[in-house]
């Protein structure tokens, strides 16, 4: 199975902000410490506000945080969550797709297998697991600001 570069960036996000938890992170710093454009960084964070990952406070004294601790959170759950608009095969659509082999397709459910499979186990890592080491000499932690990771801001 092959994630996405919508994906990728996430992962990269989450496992970022997880060394870091209680880190009030901006995007400028994020898209600058991670090499990534801050437009598609948005995006991304976006979708991870939808889900209840992150939260994002406007502002100056905004930023983005964790909804939730990164513990609660699995890899799973991120990749359902980025993944949600590209399906693993066309016939995975909301609408079968093109596939002239739908409904009898005799490999649809195989696929579906392994994707289920694939999913539960990633459902078995946290991002706390994957967590980036944070250095002190990182150059995003000269802008840190703490906040606590759960809701009650």
């Amino acid at each position: 199975m092959r994630l996405t570069s919508f994906t990728d960036y996430g992962l990269r996000i989450l496992m970022c902000m997880a060394g870091d938890p209680e880190r009030l992170f901006t995007t400028e710093v994020l898209a600058r410490e991670l090499g990534l454009s801050r437009n598609h960084l948005l995006k991304v964070v976006r979708e991870l506000a939808r889900a209840d990952i992150l939260e994002a406070r406007k502002g100056a004294r905004g930023g983005i945080f964790f909804a939730r601790s990164p513990e609660d959170v699995t890899i799973g759950e991120v990749v359902r969550c980025l993944e949600s608009r590209s399906p693993l095969v066309e016939c995975f659509r909301d609408d079968g797709g093109n596939c002239s082999l739908f409904p009898s397709c005799r490999l649809r459910h195989h696929l579906q297998a392994a994707r289920e499979a694939f999913l539960a186990e990633l459902d078995r890592t946290s991002l706390a697991d994957c967590a980036w080491p944070v250095s002190p000499e990182a150059d995003f932690l000269s802008e840190a600001r703490r906040v606590p990771w759960h809701p009650s801001l």
